[in-house]
């Protein structure tokens, strides 16, 4: 049956408008950005079909771009509007961040970061750069490994740190597996980088390892 002869209170669209997106299911969700089914699908039963093909939204959203034209009813121009969405929404959050201090809003920061490092299949280690109220100047992403490391070097980030001017700093680094659990070389490196930004009078405020559930913060476990 098409969406259209669905009770209205079951229509994606609708109860998007009266219960806000959060009341969606993920099938939901993406059924409203698909915006139409084929041939005897629905939107929603499609939008079923390519979450079970890719495991879940996490993997289809860090999928390239060939692996998502392979998806059932899938193509370059469902490619290019996810990845504008994507971007919209990095750019939306940095906003929000270069205007308020993150002592204020450390759920934007999380967010943030999940925004720009929780979908990628290789370690990226990146560094947001504050001014002396400690709002957002500039984020970086530093070094990139593979599927399961990237090579720190606290030199670069205390270098990049002075280029910008920067009072303070938080680091930040996604683990590909989902498990956001610091090891011990993520509090190494910690540590080496505190003891190398202090000698230049730059703050180490946190540093963040993203995940899939919310990134988890080596200050708030006493380790910065």
């Amino acid at each position: 049956m098409s969406i259209k002869h669905w009770p209205e209170q079951e229509r994606p669209r609708e109860k998007l408008i009266h219960q806000g997106a959060s009341a969606l299911s993920d099938s939901e969700l993406l059924a409203i950005f698909l915006r139409t089914g084929t041939q005897g699908i629905s939107a929603v039963e499609l939008a079923r079909q390519v979450l079970s093909q890719f495991g879940g939204l996490r993997a289809l959203m860090s999928a390239s771009r060939e692996e998502f034209c392979q998806g059932f009813g899938l193509g370059d121009a469902k490619y290019t509007q996810l990845q504008a969405v994507l971007e919209m929404s990095k750019r939306h959050l940095q906003e929000q961040l270069m205007r308020e201090t993150v002592f204020t809003s450390a759920e934007h920061v999380r967010t943030y970061l999940s925004s720009q490092l929780r979908h990628s299949q290789r370690e990226i280690f990146a560094v947001l750069f504050l001014d002396t109220q400690h709002r957002l100047i500039r984020y970086q992403e530093l070094f990139m490994g593979t599927i399961d490391a990237a090579a720190v070097y606290p030199r670069e980030v205390v270098k990049a740190a002075l280029h910008y001017n920067a009072a303070a700093v938080i680091l930040a680094h996604n683990h590909p597996s989902g498990v956001a659990e610091p090891s011990q070389a993520d509090i190494s490196i910690t540590e080496r980088i505190k003891r190398i930004s202090d000698l230049v009078d730059v703050r180490l405020l946190d540093h963040f390892v993203v995940g899939d559930g919310s990134p988890v913060s080596l200050a708030e476990r006493g380790l910065v």
